[in-house]
């Protein structure tokens, strides 16, 4: 069993990941919140679901992402036609030497954004999120595993849109965390029409963490001290969440365990030893949201959070 974490630990992880924000913060105007919830994820060695419209900022945040780690970025734009051998790789035979050799396909990056996922088959998609749970694939029999880390940002277009597939239940709980950008405030926007063009600030973005921290940093993410106190205040709010009335179905122990890591992670961001109910709280829409439905049209999973995080005991 791993030693808690130290008071001087937390506070030195926090001082690694500040220039890393601070970084992403000078391509990603105004989104501080957002960022610091993509990073969480990311340490927490979860993957990410962005639902926005095009053009807010997506691609952007994960090159940003990807260049500010030092890690290898590739870009899948998914469309209806898209074939699981396109995403995975296939095997080819080899006529010099009369066996199958194995070509990997574009999922083999450490940073990779998955671009309108929605937009391609529940086959295609199916293909992505397992590798996203077992961390490899397998093609003709052989397993092949998938670089480490790797890290999903996927993005899907708002269900409303023509030619979409939406995810069902069980494979939108394979992500840590759904996020939205949402539009840029008109200070910041002005700042973006005044600015440089964002592709050449990433072009000379330079990493601000080295790979031997993040793994560093994601190993000491379990080493977060959660005590009794704290797992009973996020046992309470599971237990609203599926006892709720205005709810379909409630939480699986698996969206318990991603709640539980993802507030570690939140408190290792800052600072701390040790997980606070300010920390699940912090986690909690981003986390939850996503595997939610409500039973009135009218009534968001959002509000019901708003409302149950109100009447569950604060230890």
């Amino acid at each position: 069993m791993t030693s808690p974490l130290t008071r001087h630990e937390a506070q030195a992880a926090q001082q690694q990941v500040q220039p890393l924000l601070d970084a992403l913060d000078g391509i990603v105007l105004g989104k501080r919140r957002v960022l610091e919830l993509a990073v969480t994820c990311l340490l927490a060695s979860g993957h990410l679901l962005i639902e926005d419209l095009p053009g807010v900022g997506k691609t952007t945040l994960a090159q940003a992402l990807a260049r500010a780690l030092g890690l290898a970025f590739r870009r899948i734009q998914f469309t209806s036609d898209l074939l699981p051998a396109d995403i995975t790789g296939s095997a080819i035979f080899d006529r010099e030497t009369q066996a199958f050799t194995f070509h990997p396909g574009p999922l083999f990056a450490e940073v990779l954004l998955a671009d309108e996922l929605n937009r391609a088959t529940p086959r295609t998609q199916g293909a992505l999120l397992e590798a996203m749970e077992e961390r490899q694939v397998t093609v003709e029999g052989v397993a092949h595993a998938l670089p480490a880390p790797f890290f999903v940002i996927a993005t899907q277009n708002p269900f409303l849109q023509a030619g979409t597939f939406p995810l069902p239940e069980s494979q939108l709980d394979r992500f840590l965390m759904r996020l939205a950008l949402g539009y840029p405030a008109p200070e910041h926007e002005r700042a973006l029409l005044l600015g440089e063009d964002r592709r050449s600030l990433l072009a000379k973005l330079p990493p601000q963490l080295p790979r031997s921290v993040l793994n560093q940093l994601q190993a000491a993410v379990p080493r977060v001290f959660a005590s009794p106190a704290l797992l009973d205040y996020l046992q309470a709010l599971v237990g609203a969440v599926r006892h709720s009335m205005q709810l379909r179905g409630g939480l699986s122990p698996r969206a318990v365990l991603a709640l539980l890591r993802a507030a570690q992670a939140q408190a290792l961001l800052q600072g701390r030893p040790g997980v606070v109910p300010e920390d699940v709280q912090a986690v909690l829409h981003a986390v939850v949201e996503h595997r939610l439905r409500t039973r009135d049209e009218h009534t968001t999973p959002r509000r019901v959070l708003d409302e149950l995080l109100a009447t569950v005991p604060v230890p």
